[in-house]
């Protein structure tokens, strides 16, 4: 028996080497196996992992671990998601190369990824900014484009005049440039966009068959889509109020039922309307011009004061030729969304109430929640949108809101009138109908030019002679120039003296490149297929093998990816089946949202941060109090939050792995909470991690004394105590194993821990003060210490290899297959019955499983229960259920 304690800093690097050297992690492609594929959304190269992928990742190796000891050709890759804008930024304001910057990160963080003790294969590693990779990629994108996937169109965007290039939304604060704090100008320009519209309902229709993703996730993923089914209505304008050439209003609407309830008409600033009424009211046109200097995401618009402009033009109401409804220009329409234009039913629409109540236009309620009175019911500052019936709306008073629904659909289809510019199919009536059925979408076509130097250069051409010309695949890739300045504002690639400028491929006259590059969401819509054979030069994908390795089995990753990225990559998905590159339509069987890891922050008397190590805490009476180690102030013990650097509440996982070593903090990841729940560090319980690794070891050898006098031979029978120790060696490898299957880590580390102290248990009862043990005890000690390290092997790989190798087993635990469960001694010995008096409950019996039915009456009336719920009255019967329940009859 050992004395020593576990030394993991030691250890661990000499079992990493290990792996490494027999590259045991490697995956082969003509593996004849089963495949299994894990992979955990790849890091941005920022410089520094951080407490939160040592969770993501060690979720995703358990997983990989386990499945390759089941006998799973695993494939678990890694690579770096390595465009973007930061890296741009520190080529700004660090004088350095973004090329330079971003593989001296994915330097650094490979070697803390590798310290943490993964099971990844290397081999198959790449970085989105690599050539290698982009060449392909811009082959997709040139498929694309020949399929009609991929077009040119001029778009709405937000434009910094001062950085000179596009802004997401996200990007523009109050109006202004997230970096610049320029004003934000709303410009039309030529983008290119992905036609992912054209799958809209298919996205929509297979979130059914995606059983194993989070049912949170596929509810925003549906709300992203926004499947709407409505009605395209035809408001005719009053031509006395219409600016000329403009005779109607087409509005999309998912509640014609309540047109009778019908306060206003709203367009967006940009709405062609609205243009053609500002030329003649500069009021209007410096309305229009104030709200385009806001950005257009849907939470800016949702939180901004609702703000209109009357334009003086009257649209006539579809069923009432005399009524008349003002049209405002209103700052929260998007032209992006529907026709750019909706009626306004205040009475049963917030948005419209809190629009009419400012600008005191009233509201008439349509809808009347059942058990009101329609006479008394008013809506006031809440808008009404529930169930009921109809009311104040002529023809359809006292309809259900369906059967209004489709008596208005009804009579505006069958409604005719000219058409203000009809197609040539229109025939020589030109006449079309008031309203018509349609579906729309909120989901929008994917822009992906971005005006930036560090994203994958779009493969296109602008001749002045052949307009847009794809570049041809032989010249593939488009490579970056790497001697770029980026002393200008906008994007180094517009200003770059000899890059640009090209001969045309199809004319040979002079011509230029498209200096937009792809939005990064590009990369990463498609890296977890070129993973399955990133040695293919000619190919994006090699057929044979991403058919036979995808869909991902599993794909681990934060919530806050969960609509863009992952509905990206289902249309990329579709877009590469379309062009023939794959075969399937789903690239996730699985998908898995893990939990923040959080932590409490501390406040200085200053109200500046303490960061976590400049604090000791006391625990007394008066409940937590925390000073600083350097001081002794007292600080505020603050709320538990996300951790970031601004609050200094973060963790530094090279500073856990060189005190406690990476198994603790993998154990303690696993073990606190659900993995789909944020997990709350604690250093305390860090600490109890440790001391359970310690403890492990102990165990671990104090059973190898005992293994060594052990029979090589399995015993022919086995006496109580043996037969005890195997049922909870069995009981806990099936439960681990279905635990890991279903990704409940946290309840599989409280079997290991409730598994370890039944061999403890075995430990200190029998084996003192000698370990000679009778031959069946120690044989089963021997099994059990076996298999308590191939069950903790997958959470803590660098003990259990240290653990295997104490215990003289052959090879790596790494290598080795996973215990066989033997489902008999699963099977427990006794039964537990309900008992019942005259059909009511009155307790519990136990009795052996192969009891009789005498024994088990005998049991069942000996109770005290039974005895005083019958009272002195004769048993007229006993009925047994076979090893369900006992019913007395008295």
């Amino acid at each position: 028996m050992t004395s020593e304690r576990y030394n993991a800093r030691e250890s661990e690097p000499r079992w990493q080497r290990r792996w490494d050297e027999k590259a045991i992690f490697a995956s082969r492609n003509d593996d004849p196996r089963p495949k299994y594929y894990v992979l955990e959304m790849f890091p941005y190269p920022s410089g520094r992992i951080h407490i939160g992928h040592v969770r993501n990742y060690t979720l995703g190796d358990v997983l990989a671990r386990f499945m390759r000891a089941r006998g799973y050709n695993v494939l678990h890759p890694m690579g770096w998601d390595a465009f973007g804008l930061p890296a741009e930024n520190a080529a700004i304001e660090r004088k350095v190369a973004p090329k330079a910057w971003t593989y001296d990160n994915i330097a650094a963080m490979k070697k803390q990824l590798q310290s943490i003790g993964l099971s990844l294969d290397w081999s198959r590693e790449f970085a989105t900014c690599d050539p290698s990779y982009y060449k392909h990629q811009q082959k997709l994108f040139l498929d694309f484009l020949r399929a009609g996937l991929a077009e040119r169109e001029k778009r709405k965007i937000n434009w910094d005049p001062v950085d000179m290039t596009v802004l997401a939304n996200e990007q523009v604060i109050d109006g202004r440039g997230w970096r610049s704090g320029a004003v934000v100008e709303l410009r039309e320009m030529n983008q290119w966009v992905f036609k992912i519209t054209k799958y809209a309902q298919e996205l929509l229709d297979a979130l059914d068959t995606l059983d194993r993703w989070p049912d949170k996730v596929r509810l925003m993923q549906r709300n992203w889509i926004g499947r709407s089914e409505g009605m395209l209505i035809r408001f005719a304008l009053d031509p006395a109020t219409a600016p000329n050439g403009e005779s109607e209003l087409k509005i999309f609407t998912t509640r014609h039922d309540t047109l009778f309830g019908a306060k206003f008409m709203a367009i967006a600033p940009d709405h062609p309307l609205a243009l053609a009424a500002a030329a003649k009211n500069p009021k209007l046109a410096e309305f229009i011009a104030e709200a385009k200097r806001h950005g257009t995401a849907q939470e800016i618009i949702d939180t901004q004061e609702k703000q209109g402009f009357d334009t003086g033009i009257r649209a006539v109401h579809p069923f009432d030729p005399n009524w008349k409804l003002p049209v405002y220009v209103a700052n929260f329409v998007l032209m992006e969304y529907g026709t750019g234009a909706i009626f306004g039913c205040p009475a049963h629409d917030q948005r419209d109430l809190d629009f009419v109540n400012k600008y005191r236009l009233g509201n008439t309620p349509v809808v009347c929640p059942e058990g009101q009175d329609p006479k008394t019911f008013v809506i006031t500052d809440t808008a009404y949108d529930g169930d009921g019936r109809m009311i104040n709306s002529r023809f359809l008073d006292g309809m259900t809101i369906e059967q209004a629904k489709e008596e208005v659909a009804k009579r505006l289809e069958a409604e005719l009138r000219p058409l203000p510019n009809p197609p040539p199919q229109a025939g020589e009536g030109r006449v079309g109908a008031v309203g018509e059925r349609q579906v729309n979408f909120r989901l929008r076509d994917w822009g992906i030019s971005r005006q930036r130097y560090w994203g994958c250069p779009i493969p296109v051409i602008h001749c002045p002679t052949c307009g847009v010309v794809p570049v041809p695949d032989k010249d593939l890739p488009v490579v970056l120039p790497e001697d770029v300045s980026f002393d200008r504002p906008g994007n180094a690639l517009d200003h770059h003296p000899t890059w640009k400028h090209v001969t045309c491929p199809q004319c040979g006259g002079k011509a230029t490149r498209e200096t937009d590059t792809m939005d990064t969401f590009v990369d990463s819509a498609w890296y977890f297929a070129r993973f399955t054979d990133p040695w293919n030069e000619k190919a994006p994908t090699t057929r044979a093998v991403v058919d036979r390795l995808m869909p991902v089995d599993w794909y681990i990753g934060g919530v806050e990816h969960a609509i863009l990225h992952l509905l990206y990559a289902r249309f990329f998905t579709r877009a590469m089946k379309a062009t023939g590159h794959i075969a399937f339509d789903e690239p996730f069987a699985g998908q898995y949202t893990q939990g923040m890891v959080v932590y409490e922050t501390y406040r200085k008397p200053d109200g500046t941060w303490a960061a976590p190590d400049e604090v000791r805490i006391e625990a007394g009476g008066n409940g937590r109090r925390a000073f600083l180690i350097d001081t002794g102030e007292e600080v505020v013990v603050g709320p538990i939050e996300k951790m970031s650097k601004s609050k200094r509440n973060t963790v530094d996982p090279d500073d856990i792995i060189a005190t406690y070593g990476a198994d603790v903090a993998r154990w303690f990841m696993l073990s606190d909470s659900p993995p789909d729940r944020d997990v709350i560090w604690s250093d305390e319980r860090v600490q109890g991690a440790s001391r359970f690794v310690q403890r492990l070891w102990r165990l671990v050898n104090e059973s190898a004394d005992i293994a060594k006098g052990a029979p090589s031979a399995r015993p022919a029978a086995f006496g109580a105590d043996a037969l005890a120790l195997r049922k909870a060696a069995h009981g806990a490898l099936d439960k681990v194993s279905t635990g890991i299957e279903k990704l409940h880590f946290n309840v599989c580390l409280a079997h290991i821990r409730e598994f370890s102290n039944a061999l403890a248990d075995v430990l200190a009862r029998d084996a003192q003060p000698s370990p000679d043990l009778p031959p069946d005890l120690a044989w089963s000690v021997r099994e059990a210490a076996v298999i308590l390290v191939q069950l903790f092997a997958p959470m803590m790989p660098h003990l259990a290899e240290e653990c295997w190798q104490v215990l003289g087993q052959p090879g790596l635990v790494s290598e080795a297959a996973w215990p066989q469960i033997e489902r008999d001694l699963l099977v427990e010995d006794t039964v537990t019955l309900v008992v019942q008096v005259n059909g009511k409950k009155r307790g519990e019996v136990t009795v052996a499983r192969t009891a009789q039915n005498p024994e088990i009456e005998a049991a069942v009336l000996g109770l005290d229960t039974v005895k005083q719920a019958l009272g002195g009255n004769a048993v007229r019967k006993v009925i047994i259920v076979p090893m369900r329940i006992v019913n007395v009859v008295g």
